[in-house]
């Protein structure tokens, strides 16, 4: 009980091969946030750039774990929390940038507001341009656009999943945020548990939301919280291939276990036209 006292919040970050965000990540986040007691948690999914090294020579404060083979995003998250010692949790990708203040700003809107379990803020792009990252829960129709690829000629049509409506300078609840920069409170912590593993990434988050709003607590979205996301440098080293494979894989996880089985089966059915489809790309493209 005496170390759940001693950080007001701890951060986890799942890394793999992006190691000088990661160093930039964590120097910001010590230098930053000085104003709340906290702690840091590094699940480094089988890097091999060096990142281990890196952390060990010049964060030696953080909690390293490091995986001989890449166990993907929720099992490395279940990773970290099994080891924390502070409530609230703050899940960080390592190519970010928290700015200054940012996880007391945190701590205190999850104090305030006990009936919100995730809360999210504005991600600002590499370009400075704030980024629609809370969207509505999926449904079949948008995600049926996205698989098909029909989204790219029909782009407005997913506007109200992806939530172009919503003003991201205004403070609001919200369905889902992405899991980048994804704050949970300690009581929902205890509440909801640990994360799906039957995802390897992509859609763990929606699913934690999802899971939240069934136990009736709130997701937040708070622009006042401000982190600068430099998006997908980690997926940017993958082929398009896998990330369909994975992509098409926790879609249809998500849909088993929120949507009817028919929608389920109509996805699991595409899904091998459209991995050969991608892997056809991949081989023109090389």
């Amino acid at each position: 009980m005496e170390m759940e006292s001693m950080n007001e919040i701890s951060v986890i970050i799942v890394n793999w091969n992006v190691r000088e965000f990661l160093l930039r990540n964590l120097k910001e986040l010590f230098e930053g946030n000085q104003d709340v007691a906290f702690e840091v948690v590094v699940v480094d999914n089988a890097s091999t750039d060096g990142s281990v090294e890196a952390i060990r020579g010049h964060f030696p404060q953080v909690k390293l774990i490091g995986n001989e083979k890449n166990h993907g995003f929720a099992r490395a998250v279940n990773q970290g929390l099994r080891t924390i010692s502070a409530g609230h949790v703050l899940l960080l990708n390592p190519d970010m940038r928290v700015e200054a203040g940012a996880l007391k700003k945190i701590v205190r809107f999850l104090d305030a507001h006990p009936k919100t379990a995730i809360v999210s803020g504005k991600l600002i792009d590499e370009n400075g341009n704030a980024l629609h990252h809370i969207r509505r829960f999926p449904d079949f129709f948008s995600q049926l656009l996205i698989l098909t690829k029909l989204a790219r000629i029909f782009p407005s049509a997913l506007n109200h999943y992806l939530g172009r409506d919503l003003d991201l300078e205004k403070e609001q609840l919200v369905d889902s945020a992405r899991g980048s920069f994804f704050a949970i409170s300690a009581e929902a912590r205890k509440q909801i548990g640990t994360f799906d593993e039957g995802y390897f990434i992509w859609f763990e988050e929606v699913d934690y939301c999802k899971r939240a709003k069934e136990a009736g607590y709130d997701i937040h979205y708070v622009p006042e919280i401000i982190a600068h996301d430099f998006i997908g440098k980690s997926f940017a080293k993958r082929k398009a291939y896998w990330k369909q494979k994975q992509f098409t894989a926790s879609m249809i996880h998500y849909f088993k276990k929120w949507h009817p089985a028919w929608q389920s089966m109509i996805l699991q059915m595409l899904r091998p036209f459209i991995l050969f489809a991608t892997r056809l790309h991949d081989a023109i493209r090389n």
